[in-house]
């Protein structure tokens, strides 16, 4: 290859990634559910004619884009190429062929050029409601969690599927924001083809093939030079979290080779009766994100270079949940993958993976409806409301953590004023929680409170789904845990972690996230950090004498001078 047709593929290559990002901002603009518009629970990519994926969105999250890295081959398989034609578009939502439940809706369009098959585009959207017992884990099999639409067409050469359409509808609460949701997946799909052809005819190219080729080869080779320079070593990690009515442990053996790395969940907590059980595909696309990140970063996602991060878990695990286990909020235990394996990397790689932190998102579904203790006003309606948050981030070796900022997921905080325009909803208290960080010489990521309740004449159900209520984020290298999850009514009314809950009308349920682990002994902290966290709010007086020894002259002269506008 010609140094100057080197330089031509890395345009390209530079080139399809700005589509896919193009592809996941129209996404983002049409779409119906908030999840989608404000928290950007979506991903969108490009593939190969054989269904091999060559770039994807930066906007988005690892367990859609790398869950969705193996989907495209299923409908491939399932549709049959002889039976795919210009202006098709397909659809599913099956939990092991897609992205790990049935709130996620994929879409796959084949690309065509000049009347030849080249290639596809996929894209992932989480919606707000499918069906079935609504978005939660008290499910006790896939049947329950809503409606299953198989790999299929949802437009055969430009004409959709009325009859799907109509099914949809049939089937869940939000119809309107589904389907409207299912169109903007397949108008995003459109412009990325469009995109893509312009880029064809522009470079002259009659397939992908050339281009296909220059990024898969170099990608895994790029990403094998950097496992090779590792030391090849084995090492295990643990981690307890809470589980639904018991807690899960998950257990995981690395494997560092010359040329991939295995991720081997033996060990691991078998099925759960409710539904926080992880479909391998979802297990798979966070295990590969946790070690990416920290061996190869920059090294851009796709299928190659993916492929040397292999692996394995006991069918049945909870890790490896097959058909019909109930898996609606596969993200509960899914999102701890990177901490677990973090464990066992920082015994072979020190100084590399952060502390422990949230992990999972801090995800609630309030569902509301017109009070039923007393007559209800005539403006009281039906309505589903499901908001994204996040706890704090666990410190890494060189800096604090993030706060109220969701690791692994990537999934963005929703603000209050987009959440409370889609339904009766009032969200009352929306702030940091100080203290939640753990001391350390890095200092954990904060939570943050929520107290949400409804407006005058509604009552409602929250699905909680939450994690860290009994297992707080440990830290790593001397690093203090974080502070747990918390929540309860404002009554004193205790509340479950996890699970469905009437809250009566007129009350507020009262919610702490939390805060990522610290990293390193708090004796290690910069003195001038510390009087920055007081300062700023970010710990208490109580905090800064209780795990940094400030004695309180000092914490008052910083105080006096921090209401003085003084900046530290």
């Amino acid at each position: 290859m010609s140094e100057v047709s080197k330089v031509a593929y890395q345009v390209m290559w530079n080139r399809l990634i700005s589509v896919v990002e193009e592809q996941a901002q129209a996404l983002v603009r049409t779409a119906f559910s908030t999840s989608v518009r404000e928290a950007g629970d979506l991903s969108a990519g490009v593939y190969n004619d054989a269904g091999e994926m060559l770039a994807q969105a930066v906007t988005g999250t690892p367990g859609h884009v790398n869950a969705m890295a193996d989907a495209v081959p299923h409908f491939i398989r399932r549709i049959g190429r002889e039976n795919m034609h210009e202006g098709d578009v397909y659809i599913t939502n099956d939990p092991w062929e897609g992205t790990g439940h049935l709130h996620d809706i994929t879409v796959v369009t084949p690309s065509f050029h000049r009347g030849v098959l080249v290639g596809f585009f996929a894209c992932t959207a989480h919606i707000v409601d499918i069906g079935g017992r609504g978005f939660g884990a008290d499910a006790n099999s896939v049947y329950e969690e809503g409606l299953y639409i198989p790999i299929m067409k949802f437009a055969d050469k430009g004409e959709v599927d009325r009859t799907l359409v109509s099914i949809i509808r049939g089937n869940v609460r939000e119809p309107d924001q589904l389907v409207g949701d299912v169109y903007a997946l397949a108008t995003c799909n459109e412009i990325g083809h469009r995109r893509l052809i312009d880029m064809m005819e522009e470079f002259l190219l009659a397939d992908l093939a050339g281009i296909s080729d220059f990024i898969l080869y170099n990608s895994r080779s790029a990403t094998i030079e950097r496992i090779a320079a590792l030391p090849n070593g084995t090492a295990t990690g643990e981690m307890r979290i809470d589980g639904y009515s018991a807690p899960v442990t998950l257990k995981v053996r690395l494997d560092i080779e010359d040329d991939h790395i295995l991720s081997d969940f033996d060990g691991t907590t078998g099925l759960d009766k409710k539904g926080i059980n992880v479909p391998l595909v979802y297990t798979k696309a966070y295990a590969c994100y946790a070690l990416k990140c920290a061996i190869a970063p920059e090294i851009p996602n796709n299928a190659a270079s993916l492929a040397p991060f292999r692996v394995a878990a006991p069918e049945n695990s909870i890790v490896n949940a097959l058909h019909p286990a109930p898996v609606a909020l596969r993200h509960v235990i899914g999102h701890m993958i990177p901490d677990t394996i973090y464990d066992a990397l920082d015994k072979l790689l020190p100084e590399t993976a952060p502390a422990e932190g949230a992990g999972s998102l801090c995800n609630f579904q309030v569902s509301l409806r017109p009070r039923t203790d007393a007559p209800a006003p005539d403006h009281a309606v039906r309505s589903e409301v499901l908001t994204f948050n996040s706890g704090g981030s666990g410190a890494r070796p060189t800096l604090d953590g993030m706060n109220a900022t969701a690791f692994p997921s990537g999934v963005m905080t929703m603000p209050v004023e987009a959440t409370e325009q889609v339904g009766p909803v009032i969200i009352w208290r929306k702030e940091l929680r100080p203290d939640s960080g753990g001391a350390g010489k890095f200092r954990g990521g904060l939570g943050q409170y929520m107290e949400v309740g409804a407006r005058e004449g509604h009552e409602f159900d929250i699905s909680a789904m939450f994690d860290r209520v009994d297992h707080p984020a440990r830290g790593r290298q001397g690093g203090e845990q974080g502070a747990p999850t918390t929540i309860g009514q404002d009554d004193g009314t205790a509340m479950k972690g996890k699970g469905r809950q009437f809250v009566p009308h007129g009350r507020k349920v009262m919610m702490a996230f939390p805060g990522g682990a610290g990293y390193g002994t708090p004796a290690e902290r910069d003195p001038a950090d510390i009087q920055r966290d007081l300062a700023g709010g970010y710990i208490t007086a109580g905090f800064a004498r209780d795990h940094y020894g400030m004695d309180q002259a000092q914490i008052d002269d910083i105080l006096s001078r921090a209401k003085l506008g003084e900046t530290f």
